[in-house]
């Protein structure tokens, strides 16, 4: 399962270098292409913020009930909810912009660059202080139980995945063709 969340962590980092090119383009005035932009956000909503995170909050909530003591798992909620809250709020902008209305570029570049600082912030939290504590402290049988708990939740990855799948078409796309 840890695997899993680090790989799908490999995969939003790749993003992020995306969404960081994006803003510096637009920084800089340069045009970009907002459907890819929505697309890696909508991406953040639907995967990470309904399978990603949800597994990892029930890992933290059986860790808390293994030790009676979970003393990162306060701060990982907080986080997935900030990270729902500007994953949203990023969108409706996004929406706003795609629909012809007009958004002003440097609060735009402001929210990108904010929003992306937050993911990595996130990312770098789970990866230095939660995903360790996980990994020393449960065993084996730990883990056959917590993937139990989590196959409900486990869904295909709607982007980085070989099955085939047609969400996130122009996304995956442009992502061919700037490896």
């Amino acid at each position: 399962m840890l695997a899993r969340l680090m790989h799908d962590h490999k995969h939003i980092a790749k993003l992020l270098t995306v969404l960081s090119a994006k803003y510096t383009k637009l920084a800089a005035g340069e045009p970009i292409n907002y459907n890819v932009v929505r697309d890696i956000v909508e991406y953040m909503q639907s995967y990470a913020e309904h399978s990603h995170h949800p597994l990892e909050d029930i890992i933290s909530e059986f860790y808390g009930s293994k030790f009676q003591s979970n003393p990162t798992g306060e701060a990982l909620l907080a986080d997935h909810e900030a990270l729902s809250d500007a994953s949203s709020s990023l969108m409706a902008t996004l929406n706003l912009i795609l629909s012809d209305i007009v958004v002003s570029k440097e609060q735009l570049v402001l929210d990108l660059k904010s929003y992306v600082q937050l993911q990595r912030n996130h990312m770098e939290f789970e990866e230095s202080s939660v995903f360790p504590k996980w990994k020393e402290a449960f065993t084996d049988s730990d883990w056959q139980t917590v993937t139990a708990m989590c196959n409900e939740r486990l869904i295909d990855d709607p982007l980085f995945n070989e099955n085939g799948a047609v969400l996130f078409e122009e996304l995956r796309d442009y992502l061919a063709t700037t490896e």
